[in-house]
């Protein structure tokens, strides 16, 4: 009866993916059957814990994001969590070895927003590199796999996708981080005079580790490789959507791909692949 409880919990972390985001659960339904348990898993934990900052405004943010952190190493430790996304996730780690320091980085990211409202560079950093870069290098564990090696090699690029796929929604969701949340995470920005320079930079910046990024998922193994091009393509379209949009009009609404151009994004891809593009 464990089997069942177990696919029950993963089920529960589908379910959370499949609501929650359209693009993240197209491009995992690309991957093969194996890796979807696996990274529906850490979608739902790093989604429930995003849930916690950003969404549970009348209830006790510290004390539930302290209850979920704790909970989470002793479910690791235990090997079992009657919460179905930790139990899921705890599995996944044991399984894949995923290093606790990701854990942690990440749960920290997520506790700086609970009190950060501006953030300097140093700052900036350390965020995207847990609340983003630490999820990629997660991902990047099941689909290795046993292959340290090739994990190493793709480290940098796993955390350039996952940099940029956080920068463009810091740009995405400007008017609800800034004017809703009081939250700025682009350092040295002013967003009361926010200018088409100050854009532009950004964007160079977050160009820089799309490149990078597409080197390394050419290299990713078969079976996980046109599922994460995939994602990729859908945020690389929404950032040159952004990108053609005036300064001005970002700050006053969120730029959103439509679902009928992601399936058309999605099909591109897929033959993108039979004809080794990727």
């Amino acid at each position: 009866m464990m089997n069942l409880y177990d696919e029950t919990c993963f089920e529960c972390s589908k379910l959370i993916t499949n609501k929650y985001s359209t693009s993240f659960s197209l491009g995992i339904k690309a991957f093969d059957k194996g890796y979807r348990y696996p990274i529906y898993a850490i979608y739902g934990f790093v989604r429930y814990a995003d849930e916690i900052v950003d969404t549970f405004h009348e209830f006790d943010k510290a004390q539930l994001i302290s209850d979920f952190k704790n909970e989470t190493f002793k479910a690791i430790q235990e090997r079992i969590s009657l919460n179905p996304v930790i139990h899921a996730f705890q599995q996944v780690v044991n399984t894949y070895g995923i290093g606790l320091e990701l854990i942690d980085a990440f749960l920290s990211s997520m506790e700086m927003d609970l009190d950060k409202k501006t953030f300097d560079r140093t700052c900036f950093t350390t965020y995207i590199y847990g609340s983003a870069e630490a999820i990629g290098l997660m991902c990047l564990r099941v689909f290795t796999g046993n292959d340290d090696k090739q994990y190493q090699l793709l480290l940098p690029k796993a955390r350039s996708l996952g940099a940029a796929f956080q920068k463009v929604n810091f740009l995405r969701d400007v008017k609800a981080d800034y004017q809703e949340r009081g939250r700025t995470y682009f350092p040295d920005i002013d967003f009361n005079n926010f200018t088409e320079h100050d854009k532009q930079a950004i964007e160079a910046d977050i160009k820089k580790d799309f490149d990078q990024a597409f080197e390394g998922i050419k290299s990713l193994p078969d079976g996980t490789r046109l599922g994460v091009y995939i994602a990729y393509v859908y945020y690389l379209q929404l950032f040159k959507k952004i990108s053609y949009t005036p300064a001005n009009v970002i700050l006053q609404k969120r730029i959103r791909i439509s679902d009928t151009r992601k399936m058309g994004l999605y099909v591109k891809a897929v033959l993108q692949q039979k004809l080794n593009v990727i």
